[in-house]
């Protein structure tokens, strides 16, 4: 839970671009609007999260589910959501499905790749020339210069190979 009430507020950077798309374009918002707008949609998402929470306890489930949400836009007499949301619902579920099989088939040629005779899924070696880019764990860019000055020590190589693939 929230340690103070501070911590429900939807962030000011999300309100002030949902504002900036709503309205035309010229129309200045004032910061005391800005913030009166992003508590009344903080205090609409508790509210909605709160009827949704009743539903699912009345079906005795822990998850609120989509469902529970629709039904909760109905009690709240916001009939007028339930059509967009289940629209945005399922084009939703549409675009999951379509990263599900995407994945699907990078595992299945990976799979067939890997059924391929050893020659054919040999590795390049790169040369000294080479810079081989990977992806670290906070989305950020790492550049990795790959060296030939290994030797024929074989434990040094591992090591070498080690950093390269964390």
């Amino acid at each position: 839970m929230a340690e103070r009430p501070e911590d429900l507020n939807l962030p000011n950077a999300v309100v002030g671009r949902i504002i900036k798309d709503a309205i035309p374009e010229g129309v200045n918002v004032s910061k005391e609007a800005r913030l009166a707008i992003s508590k009344a949609a903080s205090v609409f998402v508790l509210y909605a999260t709160s009827c949704s929470n009743n539903y699912a306890l009345k079906a005795k489930r822990k998850t609120i589910s989509a469902q529970d949400v629709l039904s909760a836009m109905e009690e709240m007499d916001f009939e007028q959501f339930v059509e967009p949301l289940t629209d945005a619902l399922e084009a939703f579920r549409s675009q999951q499905q379509g990263k599900k099989e995407r994945k699907k088939e990078k595992e299945s040629s990976a799979t067939s790749e890997s059924d391929r005779p050893e020659e054919a899924s040999e590795e390049k070696v790169p040369s000294d020339e080479d810079e081989v880019t990977y992806q670290g764990e906070e989305k950020e860019d790492y550049i990795i210069t790959v060296n030939e000055d290994v030797g024929d020590d074989d434990e040094e190589a591992e090591e070498m190979e080690a950093e390269t693939n964390e």
